[in-house]
């Protein structure tokens, strides 16, 4: 993770600055963050003796009036059944997607608004980075956990599914765990749920590029948020989590934003004498 870490800064010492180079930036410090975010469960026994798994429990049923909203909406729609209705299999791919969307939205500034870019990265990317600290400071369990744990568990005839794995299974045959395992390095990191939190601050950075685009990341947030929630892959507090993380940053970023030209400029300067 150190040398994943130093990356970023290295390249930009070690190469002058081009549209070239600022986007490999953004894929450094994508290395850096999956190592960051894959570490804390190298150690699984000892990751779950410190997961957290009650406050998000407890902050959803106050949310949901008495019942989680996955357990309410599980069960109103979902239990009475083993197929998967069409809007079923939308929510699941809109979850499966987000492992490009973040991305496509940083590439599709640099693409039509590359003054925009280093914001619109720099923003991002401190996202991920933020959440990675969340989740080595206090893992998290999303509410699958606390169902096989039995932890969230309403009533004898209530349960929650993991609806993405189930689908995956079905669709994906025997190439499913192979994909799975690719993508899913850190079960106890939920909260704040960066699946939300990272498409909120796309739908941000695509309205800056024009109305269109930034109604397709509105759009998209709105149909990830309910896929989360009812799939049982995170708590509405999760999603809380994320928004405010992100509204954080973006409210942030204008004050941060000549300490970070500062630091990028005298790294720039290094270069330049090497």
């Amino acid at each position: 993770m150190a040398a994943a870490a130093s990356a970023p800064p290295a390249l930009m010492v070690a190469a002058r600055r081009t549209r070239t180079r600022d986007f490999c930036l953004a894929g450094l410090n994508m290395w850096a963050y999956v190592a960051a975010y894959e570490l804390p469960h190298d150690d699984a026994a000892a990751q779950e003796a410190r997961v957290h798994i009650d406050y998000p429990l407890d902050v959803d049923r106050v949310l949901g009036l008495g019942v989680p909203p996955t357990v309410r909406l599980q069960n109103r729609w979902a239990n009475q059944r083993t197929s998967f209705s069409r809007f079923e299999r939308t929510l699941v791919f809109s979850h499966w997607v987000w492992f490009a969307v973040p991305h496509c939205a940083v590439a599709y500034v640099w693409w039509r608004r590359p003054e925009r870019f280093p914001s619109a990265a720099a923003r991002m990317y401190t996202v991920f980075d933020l959440g990675a600290a969340f989740y080595w400071a206090i893992p998290t369990a999303p509410p699958w956990y606390a169902a096989q744990t039995g932890r969230l568990r309403e009533s004898d005839h209530e349960r929650v599914r993991r609806m993405m794995i189930e689908y995956g299974e079905q669709f994906w045959g025997d190439r499913w765990p192979a994909l799975y395992d690719l993508l899913g390095g850190n079960p106890l990191a939920a909260m704040p749920s960066l699946h939300f939190a990272t498409s909120l601050m796309a739908a941000h950075l695509l309205s800056e590029v024009g109305p269109v685009s930034g109604a397709v990341g509105a759009a998209y947030v709105v149909t990830l948020g309910i896929a989360l929630v009812y799939l049982g892959e995170h708590y509405a507090a999760d999603l809380l989590g994320g928004a405010l993380l992100t509204e954080a940053v973006q409210r942030s970023a204008p004050r941060l934003g000549p300490v970070a030209r500062a630091v990028t400029a005298h790294l720039e300067t290094l270069a330049g004498d090497g």
